[in-house]
């Protein structure tokens, strides 16, 4: 097919480049872009600049700030007491946006995957390990392992649960199961089975 703007098709392929974007979607955000008037478009070339220049992770929970210590790290109002260990930033994102969990986090960066490479020195383990020992004279009672239910995940929760052990801290993870609004038959074994495994009295 022939293009009909190097500089149009330069931008697609950038889109492109963005994950779960695929082509026909990478099209209509180079579309959009050229309707945008100049300062529209000045306005968000500026924030991609700005996000890459100014973001760095959280000294004590990896976590995406601009800051050293992130605000959630920071701020008084969660409690030390309990931490959930998630796999990426974007895990803090979803559990805040339900309002319900007040302690902080741990954002590991990764999984445990001999497949692709990613042993326990790829991922942020041993910042937790440090963060552990230092922390534990705030007593720390309550780790939350809120890792995605893959494979993966589950290799790293084990590893994560024998070297934690010793430290005498409660490991709890987060309950899987069949979603609100589905129906059983549609569910598959694998979730059925957990969903039996956590169920709850009422």
């Amino acid at each position: 097919m022939q293009n009909t703007s190097d500089a149009l098709e330069n931008l697609i392929e950038e889109f492109s480049k963005l994950p779960q974007i695929g082509r026909k979607t990478a099209q209509r955000l180079a579309m959009y872009i050229t309707r945008q008037p100049r300062e529209e478009v000045l306005k968000f070339s500026s924030a991609l600049i700005e996000t890459k220049d100014k973001l760095r992770f959280c000294s004590v929970c990896c976590n995406i700030t601009e800051n050293e210590i992130c605000r959630i790290c920071d701020s008084p109002q969660r409690s030390s007491k309990v931490i959930c260990i998630v796999e990426e930033p974007q895990d803090v994102f979803a559990i805040e946006k339900t309002n319900e969990f007040k302690g902080k986090y741990h954002v590991l960066h990764g999984i445990i995957s001999p497949l692709d490479g990613i042993g326990p020195n790829d991922i942020r383990i041993r910042e937790l390990l440090l963060r552990l020992g230092r922390d534990n004279g705030n007593a720390v009672e309550e780790l939350i392992l809120a890792l995605n239910p893959t494979v993966e995940g589950e290799t790293t929760i084990l590893y994560l649960s024998k070297l934690i052990k010793p430290l005498e801290i409660k490991i709890t993870r987060i309950a899987r199961g069949i979603p609100i609004g589905s129906d059983l038959e549609f569910a598959d074994e694998v979730t059925l089975a957990k969903a039996l495994e956590g169920r709850v009295v009422v």
